[in-house]
């Protein structure tokens, strides 16, 4: 199906992130909090490139998170 935008994610089209423990995925995680908390939610640019952000570490965290409990994809 198409779209009229660009997807963050496209499954099958895009890689998936690498494993990583979930200590080091969650610490990531902070700190991609940390980068974008101070972005301003009038720029579309900062809005874009924090969703980005947040986009890939919540799904690298959830990839460590499933390879902990042995599930995966």
């Amino acid at each position: 199906m198409s779209t009229p935008y660009d997807a963050l994610f496209t499954p099958g089209e895009d890689l998936e992130p690498d494993v990583h423990s979930v200590d080091l995925a969650l610490r990531m995680a902070r700190e991609s909090l940390d980068r974008c908390a101070p972005k301003n939610i009038h720029s579309d640019g900062q809005m874009l490139a924090a969703a980005v952000d947040l986009e890939f570490t919540l799904r690298q965290l959830v990839t460590a998170l499933d390879a902990e409990r042995g599930e995966g994809r």
